[in-house]
């Protein structure tokens, strides 16, 4: 079969590798239908996730059809139509038990495309497939349902839940990346005042104001404190979200909320970031990390399937398997081809 191989930092191939194929009783093998890039994965070929080594198959994000399954796997049938979720859980352990999947210390968690094979080939291996795999509802299309396998769920778990958006609040969001769309598309769900998208390119600030954003600051050109300031009665933001991974925004975030306020920090870090306790120690505020555990991921299938949210408008270019590498340069390059989510799929 086919993969977009990791060759370590700046380098990456489709090529040949050996096939996927059952390596535990837990195991399914699913032909992938449709895959998509992850800003995760350019963190990767950036050099800031070390773990991953070289050789390493890509990407943790797809739908498929299950062609294989292991003795012990129940829930799946061969022909299957799946989500495969970017955390895998054991079901087991005593994070999982707590549905903090993304913690599991029973071999699941980010193993796909981090720690094992990934899904940005013609077939993956799915560990533990009975609780890291979901069934794709009647009348929801691939491109509906990709977004669920990771960037939904970590924008509404990581960003909007830790964040505690609730009912009135001012929420900013800095990076109208994917992420940040979906954070401003799922913020939405519990009727904040003002979303404020925060970016350098107009061209993510526009798409920013078609997912729901009421304020778009270019923070290139204007400052975001002075913005929010205004808005707020100079206290700050009720709930900022961090989606970009760099240290000047954490730090930006930071000071762009209100006093006893949140932070949600849903960027992927690759350098260490600043954080000023002698400033903030006095102001009672809640920071926020995380990787998302997915345990949202059913309430969110069914939020699609009822047409209460549309992910549609996410998905903004689209390639074959056999064009991998000119969708990752489209996806790095999202500020002048204005790619939001890369779409690949294969062959019929």
């Amino acid at each position: 079969m086919k993969a977009l191989v990791y060759h370590g930092p700046g380098s990456r191939a489709w090529e040949e590798v050996p096939d996927a194929n059952i390596h535990e009783p837990t195991d399914a093998v699913v032909h992938v239908d449709t895959a998509t890039i992850c800003g995760t994965d350019l963190h990767i070929l950036g050099g800031d996730i070390p773990e991953v080594a070289p050789g390493r198959i890509l990407g943790h994000e797809a739908v498929g059809t299950v062609t294989e399954v292991g003795s012990s796997v129940q829930r799946l049938a061969i022909g299957d139509r799946v989500l495969v979720s970017c955390i895998s859980s054991c079901g087991n352990c005593r994070f999982c038990r707590d549905s903090s999947y993304g913690q599991c210390l029973g071999g699941g968690g980010w193993i796909l495309g981090h720690l094992i094979d990934g899904t940005q080939a013609e077939y993956v291996r799915v560990p533990f497939a009975d609780n890291s795999t979901h069934h794709v509802p009647d009348g929801v299309t691939d491109e509906q349902m990709i977004v669920l396998a990771d960037i939904l769920p970590t924008a509404y778990e990581v960003g909007v839940l830790n964040g505690a958006v609730r009912p009135a609040d001012v929420v900013a969001i800095i990076g109208a990346g994917p992420i940040g769309l979906a954070a401003i598309m799922t913020a939405q769900l519990f009727s904040p005042s003002h979303i404020v998208a925060i970016d350098l390119a107009e061209s993510r600030l526009e798409a920013a104001r078609k997912f729901g954003a009421d304020m778009m600051v270019n923070s290139g050109r204007d400052d975001p404190a002075a913005v929010i300031g205004e808005l707020t009665g100079g206290l700050g933001a009720d709930v900022v979200m961090e989606a970009v991974g760099l240290p000047q925004t954490f730090e930006q975030a930071v000071r762009l909320v209100r006093p006893g306020g949140h932070v949600a920090n849903i960027g992927v870090h690759g350098a260490p970031a600043t954080l000023h306790l002698e400033d903030i120690w006095i102001k009672n505020l809640t920071i926020t990390t995380g990787l998302v555990d997915t345990y949202s991921t059913p309430t969110l299938i069914g939020l699609v399937a009822s047409h209460r949210l549309d992910t549609t408008p996410m998905v903004t270019h689209r390639f074959g398997f056999e064009e991998f590498e000119a969708a990752y340069d489209a996806f790095a390059n999202a500020a002048e081809t204005g790619a939001l989510k890369v779409l690949m799929t294969a062959a019929r």
